[in-house]
């Protein structure tokens, strides 16, 4: 509790309690990151023992750099000039206990329609064959009106029975008054439920960093 001062009706100044407003964090510390397993279109899926938080995305919406700011590692995520790069499934073991999975980016252009379908494939069967997969989160760029792939690959995680949690990048690309209009474009763009979390995040400043966070934390440590 915390005291403000405030004037009544009559000029008198009197006292008010007020509650502070405490900011909760999450407990997520990164003490280690490791690139333990990676994954090609004919390798065999581990079979890990603990929870995996997967990250998908078209190949130019700043996954790798997501990843990185999660790790809290400067370029420790396979990051590249060249969009669609990124060809294999990326198991990073997270302080040993939980892992972020890096799925190949979608949508890049000069990719043959062959890569493409193979690459889907391979998201698909890591969606259906993880015994271990606790959330997916989905990332969409916060400028632009999802795209077909965008919409495309939300409809596919839904079936696959996940709700993906949506993290709108390059939220420092735009003012702070225009968020909530951009966030309600990508809703709509999506077909998104009402409740569908959105969370507007920057590599930049590390904005919705933390919120992810706890989002992940309310994954590992869900209450009964």
């Amino acid at each position: 509790m915390h005291s403000v001062e405030t004037k009544d009706s009559t000029g008198r100044v009197k006292t008010v309690e007020k509650k502070k407003q405490v900011e909760t964090k999450s407990s997520i510390v990164i003490k280690s990151v490791n690139l333990e397993t990676v994954c090609g279109i004919t390798s065999t899926l581990p079979e890990n023992d603990k929870p995996e938080i997967a990250f998908a995305g078209k190949s130019n919406v700043g996954k790798s750099s997501l990843i990185n700011a999660l790790m809290n590692r400067k370029s420790y995520a396979r990051t590249s000039a060249q969009p669609g790069k990124t060809q294999t499934i990326n198991f990073y073991n997270i302080n040993d206990a939980m892992y972020f999975v890096d799925l190949p980016g979608y949508g890049y252009a000069k990719v043959s329609q062959t890569t493409k379908e193979k690459w889907g494939k391979m998201i698909e069967r890591y969606l259906q064959k993880s015994n271990q997969l606790k959330a997916v989160f989905l990332l969409v760029d916060i400028r632009h009106e999802p795209s077909a792939n965008d919409k495309n690959m939300y409809e596919w995680i839904l079936y696959q029975g996940y709700k993906p949690i949506i993290i709108a990048t390059k939220s420092d690309k735009i003012s702070r008054g225009q968020i909530q209009k951009h966030i309600k474009m990508i809703k709509t763009g999506l077909q998104a439920e009402k409740d569908t979390i959105v969370i507007p995040f920057s590599a930049l400043n590390k904005q919705g960093r933390e919120e992810i966070y706890q989002i992940i934390e309310g994954y590992l440590n869900p209450t009964e």
